[in-house]
């Protein structure tokens, strides 16, 4: 596998895509080690001067008056790994465990942690084995960053806790032919303190979002053909009028699926004056969405190439500072379950177009012999349930805050609550949209002969190769099922730019 060497240069969401897959190795440049050095000699020097350094010879959190003797300082910090993994709740998948490991071998490998190069090394030995930890998704309220998970990352360094196979740390490591890490001076702390666990989770929802905005554009043209709308309110010369980016893109995307339109074609002297704005409104919703994902990206790629340790090393002093609060990470996956939910919101209101005849113009629920077949009515009604859902999980935890640490932590980000519920979201609107993808195909069944756009066809066909047509009632979660595998390996977006070019 490739190599990305850390400390040449800043990680790019590339570098990230392959991390997340597995799909590239890590390892420590000689400019990352050479500044790890510094960092480490200048702890060293100011720690022999005597003064209370936290988390080196002090306590921690309400503990941080306590002085620790230099010889319990490696004990002082096992019993925080070990303290600190007090996470509950469903693993964390191994995508994100790889891009946590990799998030903080970087922030390490920046030189500010006062730890050793050889400490940097081993999580990048790790993550290049195989060897991922299970790390429980809850207990993070992003303080002093994802503490939890964080400790339960760390622990397979030394030897302890489980990995996401169901080994122990012990056998895990016995296995890749590794020994357990010995922990020196501010070594668990530089661990566990920082964001990256909710940057990982963040930078994964950013990862599959591209995808996901660029084929709510594709299903949303399949849509709009299927009820017999029009392209005139994509007009270029409108949308220059309000420039923002993400609707010039998004509009430009439908442009070019709906070009050569058969079924336009034949309704072009329809009468109707306008349509109705689930699909008028396409562009200002889905670029408005693209811009705030834009804002997003911005902020969990920064947030990847940052320091959030506590407390930082320069060469000449030791600065106890607030690096490791979550609150960037946390108000940006805010934003995205925001941006994410509206998009499950109106591809749910055309879905409830295309199954409402009095509205479409279609068979009632997209099927025939109604009453006798119930067709789409319930693949509505699941849509819905997500929506409804997804308002719930849009809710900001960023405005929440419950102190910890008997009020030492007195404001906290919830960042990784945040995170979760935004890659929650972002699961939900692609089973929305492959609910409207399945109605959006059955609608144009009984527009055929006619063809739909070049680039929507093609979105049509490729769905049509793995879920055919409703000619009765049969079992649809299967369908979905198979139109949200698709969506995810982004299967309809592949497919219309086979047929228009690359889409933004």
């Amino acid at each position: 596998m490739p190599a990305i060497h850390l400390g040449r240069r800043p990680l790019s969401f590339d570098d990230l895509k392959a991390l997340r897959s597995g799909k590239s190795r890590l390892t420590l440049s000689p400019p990352a080690h050479r500044r790890m050095r510094g960092g480490l000699e200048a702890l060293e020097s100011l720690q022999r001067g005597g003064k209370a350094i936290y988390g080196v010879n002090t306590g921690f959190g309400k503990l941080c008056q306590v002085r620790i003797p230099a010889t319990e300082m490696s004990r002082l910090q096992t019993n925080l790994l070990l303290s600190h993994a007090a996470g509950v709740g469903a693993p964390l998948p191994a995508d994100e465990v790889r891009l946590l490991m990799a998030l903080k071998a970087a922030g390490l490998a920046q030189g500010a942690s006062g730890v050793r190069p050889a400490l940097a090394e081993a999580l990048c030995r790790l993550l290049n084995a195989g060897i991922l930890p299970e790390v429980p998704e809850q207990g993070s309220v992003g303080a002093s960053g994802d503490l939890a998970p964080m400790a339960h990352m760390s622990l397979l360094l030394i030897g302890r806790g489980r990995t996401l196979d169901g080994s122990t740390g012990t056998a895990a490591l016995r296995r890749a032919g590794l020994k357990p890490f010995s922990l020196g001076p501010k070594e668990g702390l530089a661990l566990i303190n920082g964001t990256q666990a909710m940057t990982a989770v963040g930078i994964g929802i950013c990862l599959d979002a591209r995808d996901l905005l660029v084929q709510a554009d594709v299903v949303g043209a399949m849509s709009l053909e299927a009820l017999r709308g029009t392209d005139a309110a994509f007009s270029a010369r409108a949308m220059k009028l309000r420039p923002h980016p993400g609707q010039a893109a998004s509009a430009a995307n439908l442009r070019r699926l709906l070009a050569k339109s058969a079924i336009h074609a034949s309704h072009k002297d329809c009468g109707k004056v306008q349509d109705a704005y689930s699909l008028r409104c396409m562009p200002q919703v889905h670029g408005t969405a693209r811009d705030a994902m834009a804002y997003v990206e911005e902020v969990v790629l920064r947030e990847a190439n940052a320091v959030t340790d506590n407390p930082v090393v320069f060469h000449d002093e030791v600065v106890s500072c607030g690096n490791f609060h979550g609150e960037p990470v946390a108000m940006a996956m805010d934003l995205a379950a925001i941006a994410l939910a509206e998009i499950g919101a109106l591809s749910e209101r055309r879905t409830a177009r295309l199954v409402d005849h009095d509205l479409s113009g279609l068979p009632p629920f997209l099927v025939r012999e109604e009453g006798l077949n119930s067709g789409f009515m319930m693949a509505q009604v699941t849509a819905a349930a997500l929506v409804s859902e997804n308002k719930i999980l849009a809710h900001p935890a960023s405005v929440d805050s419950l102190p910890t640490s008997a009020n030492q932590e007195d404001h906290v980000s919830m960042g990784m609550t945040a995170a979760c519920k935004a890659r929650r979201v972002l699961k939900q609107v692609r089973q929305i949209l492959a609910i409207e993808a399945l109605a959006a195909a059955q609608g144009l069944e009984f527009l055929r002969p006619l063809k739909a756009g070049r680039g929507a066809d093609a979105a049509y066909r490729a769905l049509r190769r793995r879920v055919g047509p409703l000619e009765r009632d049969r079992e649809l979660a299967p369908d979905i099922g198979a139109a949200e595998a698709l969506l995810a390996r982004r299967g309809l977006a592949d497919a219309a730019e086979g047929a228009v070019g690359t889409l933004r």
